[in-house]
């Protein structure tokens, strides 16, 4: 199962190297159903790997001028802010069981891995629906956008995820990049929310530091290989790629949730 774990770590690198999110949704089903640690603490974990691992890409695709660094401050500040309260002070509020009677008990895991594949869901439909409408997407005002990426920072807190499968759809349809330009974005984006969120798990866990470095690091060798990969996949088979992966991950979670 470690020999597994690690394979997925140079998988989830790659995925962020070829679809700028998606490391995240990998990440913690990794962590959780293969190496058994607590879905908190993997949720953790995983914003610190996404994290680092999406610094490493953000500036491959910068070298590459994919990144567009306007439109990235703008969804970064206010996405990370929610990212950064949420692991600070609302995640350790939530009770050790959410729910329970006579039939079922929802654990916080359980619960926070649930609320993961609910988002996954919504955002793999919300991808699939703008490639096959033929509508302009809609103009949103600066304040609404801001009010969006925080609120979208605040989820990013709760299941631990990098954001990637959130940003790039709103890069999309909202600031009107091209998709493997909002996949450079997303990862700027994806660094800054990933690592100062994890800021505020610092204090309230205890970190096994050796574990996460080295798992960190093939995560990076991953997305050597992903960022290489990606110049050579046509734009439109990498967006509808991503959204079925989302897709197809939330699904996995859903069914090993509710067995």
């Amino acid at each position: 199962m470690e020999i597994l774990g690690y394979l997925g770590a140079l998988l989830i690198g790659l995925v962020l190297g070829l679809t700028g999110g998606g490391g995240s949704m990998l990440t913690v089903p990794v962590l959780t159903y293969l190496l058994h640690i607590n879905p908190v603490t993997a949720t953790a974990y995983s914003l610190f790997i996404v994290g680092t691992t999406s610094v490493v890409g953000a500036i491959h695709n910068y070298q590459k001028k994919l990144v567009d660094v306007k439109n990235g401050i703008i969804f970064a500040i206010p996405s990370f802010i929610g990212v950064y309260l949420t692991r600070k002070f609302l995640v350790p509020l939530l009770p050790d069981v959410i729910f329970q009677n006579e039939w079922m008990t929802l654990s916080k895991g359980s619960f926070l891995m649930l609320l993961f594949a609910v988002i996954m869901l919504f955002a793999s439909y919300s991808m699939l629906k703008a490639k096959e409408t033929s509508e302009q997407p809609k103009e949103v005002s600066l304040f609404t956008l801001l009010i969006q990426t925080f609120f979208i920072g605040v989820l990013i807190g709760f299941v631990g995820a990098g954001g990637g499968f959130l940003i790039i759809p709103t890069l999309v349809l909202f600031a009107h990049l091209s998709m493997k330009k909002a996949i450079g974005t997303s990862l700027f984006v994806i660094s800054m929310n990933s690592l100062i969120g994890f800021l505020g798990d610092v204090q309230n866990l205890e970190i096994d530091w050796k574990f996460l470095l080295s798992f960190t690091l093939v995560s990076i060798a991953g997305i050597f290989i992903g960022t290489y990969l990606n110049k050579f996949i046509n734009e439109k088979q990498l967006k509808k790629g991503f959204a079925y992966f989302v897709l197809a991950m939330a699904v996995f979670i859903l069914f090993k949730e509710m067995l």
